[in-house]
């Protein structure tokens, strides 16, 4: 396995990974996934990562998306990380998370990352905790998903080498 920048012929994958990750239910409050056009124009220039396998299928995706438009937070992205479901528990996310880290500290001067994830997903939680990540805090009832109120854990990796 490697991990390496996105391309455009890679779409289908990520949206294919990203549809699993929703019907999951415990991935994130989307229903469906974002275009393309959002996923590449959007997100931070320089963020997008797959996990590609020898045979060239990807494995998952990573990327950072701005935190807020105020000028004051440019050093601050959430990410989103989403592994297939044959994939997981092969330490492709972990491959993920650390290229990206890598990323943000040498290229994209980024200083914190955070990720808003669902309690009740504990393998995202142990991987963000892997990867640096701390628990913040709690957020109660923070959004509806099909209806139904859902808590999440704010984590944050703050960078050793960017914005000291």
């Amino acid at each position: 396995m490697r991990v390496r920048p996105y391309k455009r012929e890679d779409w289908p994958s990520v949206e294919s990974i990203t549809r699993e990750g929703i019907a999951t239910g415990v991935a994130t409050f989307e229903t469906e996934p974002k275009t393309q056009s959002t996923w590449e124009k959007e997100s931070l220039q320089g963020s997008q990562l797959v996990a590609e396998a020898e045979d060239r299928t990807i494995l998952g995706w990573t990327i950072l998306w701005p935190a807020s438009d105020r000028c004051v937070y440019a050093g601050v992205a959430e990410v989103s990380v989403y592994v297939s479901a044959e994939a997981q528990g092969r330490g492709v996310g972990k491959a993920l998370l650390r290229e990206l880290i890598r990323l943000t500290e040498e290229e994209l001067d980024i200083w914190t990352i955070q990720a808003g994830i669902f309690e009740d997903n504990p393998g995202s939680i142990a991987l963000h905790k892997a990867c640096g990540f701390r628990i913040l805090g709690y957020r109660e009832r923070i959004g509806k998903l099909h209806g139904v109120w859902r808590n999440n854990l704010q984590l944050e990796r703050r960078s050793s080498k960017v914005g000291i």
